[in-house]
């Protein structure tokens, strides 16, 4: 039984040898596609949202498409423009979600050159010199 596995694993990898494979593009569009479709069940009654999401629902195929494609250099690329994209957001994200959980600092931004500027939480008003220009801030922490 476990020759069998070993056959079949084999037979997988050498088939996919040369292709694509699961990339981050493929996983974002993935969870897109994931997401229309719940929505499409949360919706099932309307005719006409159900038609629109069933257009979308092609993104199934693209997925498909993307991961057995031989063509290697073309589907990096489309991932390196992707995370090009990505990368900002999530990091945008991660940086706010962070500055969220932190609650021993509070966080002011200089007006003058958008310098993030850190001091402990619970100290009153304070009176802020920018490290960068040295514009000062005033604001409660």
């Amino acid at each position: 039984m476990r020759n069998f596995f070993y056959r079949v694993s084999g037979a997988i990898a050498r088939f996919m040898y040369g292709r694509n494979g699961t990339d981050q593009l493929n996983a974002a569009l993935l969870a897109a596609y994931l997401l229309v479709w719940l929505v499409q069940i949360l919706l099932n009654r309307n005719f006409t949202v159900r038609m629109a999401l069933e257009a979308v629902s092609g993104l199934a195929a693209l997925v498909l498409f993307r991961t057995f494609y031989r063509n290697l250099p073309r589907r990096q690329a489309e991932n390196a423009k992707f995370l090009s994209w990505w990368y900002p957001v999530r990091n945008r994200f991660a940086v706010v979600w962070q500055r969220h959980r932190d609650k021993e600092h509070k966080y002011f931004v200089c007006k003058n050159c958008g310098t993030v500027c850190r001091v402990p939480a619970g100290k009153g008003k304070v009176e802020i010199t920018c490290p960068k220009c040295g514009e000062k801030i005033i604001g409660k922490s």
